[in-house]
């Protein structure tokens, strides 16, 4: 896969998601499916929209015993999904767990990114809430390494940490950067930002984008600025 830009569908229904897409008739984007959709319509949703033709990343961000995360994944992998997550905070065994349920018999699977710390997560929250009190692009690199020994594709960081993730890990490891904004638009509660131009600079391989979009008066025009801008 190419640099691309998924659309966070961050709905509440599958009347939304799909009076949504319905605006792209001519590129199908790739698109995100996060807790609240997937939770209030279950698997049958990304079923639906894989058959539309779209690409999916599956964000459920799973964290918990390695067994458990083997067995979620092994389901997860029949839904036909392009990547999944999980937190990188659940240590090399649980990650190894999910890569073991995740392959196929026929050695097939998504990609597999690991989140790191969330780009709602800044200093502060970090050592207050975490008592984590290194700095914290060192933490997010930390868990990058940790999560590519444990043979995952790639991480969900902040573009702030794009390029030394890069640097740490190689170019192919794949960097998934949420907090991307038109330099017009609004922060929203994301606290670690960049433009899609700037991600593209910084050498992020995929940006997530959804308020921008998916609240935008034109969400057509609005996907296709952000593709010119970190694509082209």
């Amino acid at each position: 896969m190419g640099k691309d830009v998924i659309v966070a569908c961050d709905f509440a229904s599958a009347e939304q998601v799909f009076s949504f897409l319905d605006k792209f008739t001519e590129k199908k984007p790739f698109v995100k499916i996060g807790m609240e959709l997937f939770y209030a319509e279950g698997p049958e949703i990304v079923r639906q929209i894989k058959a539309r033709g779209h690409k999916i990343f599956l964000d459920l961000k799973l964290h918990d015993i390695p067994n458990t995360v083997k067995k979620a994944m092994a389901v997860l992998s029949n839904l036909d999904v392009d990547i999944c997550n999980l937190h990188a905070a659940g240590t090399t065994a649980m990650m190894q767990a999910a890569l073991e349920g995740l392959t196929r018999p026929d050695g097939t699977r998504p990609l597999l990114i690991a989140v790191t710390q969330l780009t709602s997560t800044d200093q502060e929250s970090m050592e207050r809430d975490l008592l984590i009190h290194e700095p914290i692009d060192q933490v997010v690199m930390h868990y990058a390494k940790t999560a590519k020994n444990a043979g995952l594709d790639g991480i969900v960081c902040s573009p702030l940490e794009a390029g030394k993730v890069h640097e740490v890990c190689g170019k192919e490891f794949l960097t998934v950067t949420p907090g991307v904004r038109f330099a017009d638009g609004e922060a929203g509660d994301q606290k670690r930002i960049m433009t899609p131009a700037q991600a593209k600079e910084i050498g992020s391989d995929y940006i997530v984008v959804g308020r921008p979009i998916t609240a935008a008066a034109d969400p057509v025009a609005a996907y296709n600025r952000c593709v010119a801008e970190f694509c082209d």
